[in-house]
């Protein structure tokens, strides 16, 4: 086959309308080979003529979109320095944009034998991995555009592509489970219903099976074991010809068509090879010590910072190159908006210490394209000093797993957490404000894919993960959470009914925070998980959203969206700087207020006292900007919110009249659909019922 030169940049392949450019980067190899694959399998090899500065390269004219291809490396194997090259393992490019089939657990995808595991292995395994697939670069985006939703007016949807739609009756069933469903005009209504303007997919990067839970039939159901950080993950896909890289850019176009923002969940910290003992797919094969931390006193073994079994080596220059060039690509051709970056802890590893100031971050905050989209960090990883909750850049905004603790022990009814309830309702100045940050700086969630869903939240003490094949060793042991009297599914209607105002009472929470709400998939509708708090591995109906309980659970759909048109309509509680507790402009009322149920302004003794759970908080409608972020003017009325954390009926006294007289009921938790009438017009002293929310808007 005829091969020209081609060029060291772009990496990965790239078709021109002529032909196809490929160039791989590896620092070890002695010769690296492009493998062509026809239909019925047949491998071609054609021997990289060039190498410039490590990146071997060439041109194939006529290779056109839809070839499959991967590369032979030829290196040395020598795992005690680290180097792992094995020119038997047929290998994945690391900037492949599509991805062909999976694993299969063959012993041949590994280096090593099995009875022998010193020895190297030269099974050939181009039979039992996946191949890349040269992509058609061009796509009919037909006018579409960012739709950049400030953050102060976001409302994040976490959700999984296959667990959403799997089960949902008015999409067709060869669109169930894929990125057409998403995006199907149902889900589009439903996105708008609740006021969604962001859905956050978990991970879409192309990932592996793992062949041990394929022997328990079970499957990676999240998807953190990334194996292609430009390819869209094949098995999302509706259609069954290499098409999922356009199919997942009309998801996008249609969701922005709709006003909605597409995140991604991604995982840059680890890779699907595992540790010494997994197999040879793609970067191990390449350059093993250049894209893997390896331990510094025997590099057979890696330093494992993710609890996956390696780490990716963010200090090295290539490795960086990769993410950033990932990062770009879903931006400018896939048109995403933004990120939420796994682990992200362990980016910030230079060398064992989370260091701030980071040289990823330092790339991050310099590009032009990537510092422009929405950035969000889980802010730990499982090493020592990993939680890093607050120590963020100020670019980013983060998972407040502090908030997530606090109001769960808050609705709990734990003792002494009223005075961290209260940051961390009002924005949690104390973590973000030092480092010049606002409020939507925390993305506020009550619950997350990884966890009790909010309806097993409130039904479940324990965790329930037998399913998992693991003896219930895994997951969290911590939930802070409280089954309101029985463990599990229950017909006692007393119970049923504290369960369901305890589920309004953290929805309407999360909600009227100041920061970036999170609403996770089915929570809405009440999904259960059966008390499974890790449920990583189960692509079934333990995962998928049950929508017949829409009909059954209309009345928490309802409210929710009651909830969230009260925050889209009130900049009041999604403002884009912290309260400052002094007097405003227009009014001589401070921004925010607290008060006792006495209507007495609270003292510092009223908030270190451990058992007061009950509080009034004001919210000055006159004490937020004058303009919005595109400068349209801002007028807002004014709140007073009674949580009742308490396990009875409180009476609370209205606070003094300059703070006004009356006032009208627009949301109580515990009367979820109308406001009671003798609330209708608020005076002086009511009635908050036990765990529950009253909020009231001032009348005029």
């Amino acid at each position: 086959m005829e091969t020209w030169p081609g060029t060291a940049y772009p990496l990965g392949a790239t078709y021109d309308g002529i032909g196809t450019n490929f160039a791989l980067f590896s620092e070890v190899a002695e010769r690296v080979e492009l493998c062509l694959f026809d239909t019925d399998g047949a491998e071609t090899r054609i021997t990289l003529p060039e190498v410039d500065a490590f990146v071997w390269h060439g041109f194939l004219p006529g290779v056109t979109p839809g070839q499959r291809y991967g590369f032979r490396v030829h290196g040395p194997y020598d795992p005690s320095r680290g180097h792992r090259c094995n020119p038997a393992k047929l290998l994945l490019d690391p900037y492949a944009k599509a991805i062909d089939g999976q694993i299969d657990g063959d012993e041949s995808l590994f280096s090593y034998h099995f009875a022998h595991p010193d020895d190297r292995s030269d099974l050939d395994s181009a039979a039992h991995t996946m191949k890349s697939v040269v992509i058609n670069p061009f796509f009919d985006w037909r006018g579409d555009r960012h739709p950049r939703r400030p953050y102060n007016e976001t409302l994040i949807y976490e959700a999984h592509v296959r667990g959403l739609t799997m089960q949902h009756p008015e999409i067709p069933k060869e669109m169930r489970g894929t990125y057409s469903g998403l995006a199907h005009p149902v889900m589009i209504d439903h996105y708008h219903r609740l006021g969604i303007t962001a859905v956050e997919l978990m991970p879409v990067h192309q990932f592996v099976q793992d062949p041990h839970l394929v022997d328990k039939g079970l499957r990676n159901y999240w998807g953190y074991n990334t194996i292609g950080f430009l390819a869209p993950h094949n098995a999302y896909a509706a259609s069954s010809d290499g098409q999922q890289v356009q199919e997942f850019q009309a998801m996008v176009r249609e969701l922005h068509r709709a006003g909605i923002e597409v995140i991604l969940d991604v995982v840059y910290n680890h890779t699907a090879e595992g540790d010494h003992k997994g197999p040879t797919l793609c970067f191990r094969g390449i350059d093993n010590a250049a894209y893997y931390r390896t331990m510094p006193d025997d590099a057979q073994y890696y330093m494992d910072y993710t609890g996956t079994g390696n780490t990716f080596n963010v200090r090295h220059p290539h490795v960086l190159q990769l993410i950033m060039d990932s990062l770009r690509y879903w931006v400018l051709e896939m048109h995403v908006d933004g990120f939420r970056f796994d682990l992200a802890a362990t980016l910030a590893r230079e060398l064992h210490d989370v260091d701030r100031l980071a040289t990823f971050f330092d790339l991050v905050q310099q590009d032009p394209v990537v510092s422009q989209v929405k950035l969000i960090a889980e802010p730990w990883d499982v090493g020592e000093g990993g939680y890093q909750v607050g120590n963020f850049p100020p670019l980013w905004t983060e998972w407040n797993g502090k908030y997530r603790d606090t109001v769960r022990d808050f609705w709990r009814g734990e003792p002494g957490a009223l005075a961290e309830f209260a940051y961390r309702i009002t924005g949690s100045s104390d973590l973000y404000e030092f480092s010049g940050r606002r409020p939507f700086a925390s993305v506020n969630f009550i619950t997350a894919h990884d966890g009790f869903t909010l309806h097993d939240l409130v039904s479940y003490n324990v965790k329930h993960n037998e399913a998992n094949g693991e003896d219930n060793k895994d997951g969290e042991n911590h939930n802070r959470s409280w089954n309101c009297g029985v463990e599990g599914p229950t017909d006692h209607l007393e119970i049923v009914a504290l369960r369901e105002q305890q589920k309004r009472n953290m929805l309407t929470t999360m909600l009227i925070s100041q920061g970036v709400p999170m609403l996770v998939y089915g929570d809405e509708l009440g999904r259960s998980q059966r008390g499974n708090n890790n449920a990583y591995c189960q692509d079934n109906a333990v995962s998928w959203v049950d929508w017949s309980q829409a009909r059954e659970d209309w009345t928490l759909i309802e409210f929710t969206t009651q909830v969230t048109r009260l925050r889209r309509d009130h900049a009041v509680f999604r403002r884009r700087r912290f309260f400052q507790g002094q007097p405003v402009k227009r009014s001589a009322l401070d921004d925010i207020a607290w008060f006792t149920p006495a209507g007495e302004e609270m003292s510092n003794q009223d908030w270190d006292t451990a058992y007061v759970r009950s509080v009034i908080m004001f919210l000055n409608g006159q004490g937020i900007p004058d303009h919005d972020a595109r400068g349209q003017r801002v007028t807002d009325d004014s709140f007073l919110v009674f949580f009742n954390g308490h396990h009875e009926t409180i009476g609370f006294r209205l606070p003094d009249s300059s703070y006004g007289e009356s006032w009208e009921v627009c949301v109580d938790t515990a009367a979820p659909m109308a406001a009671d009438e003798r609330y209708a017009k608020a005076r002086g002293e009511m009635q908050v019922d036990a765990r529950s929310i009253i909020i009231l808007r001032k009348a005029f």
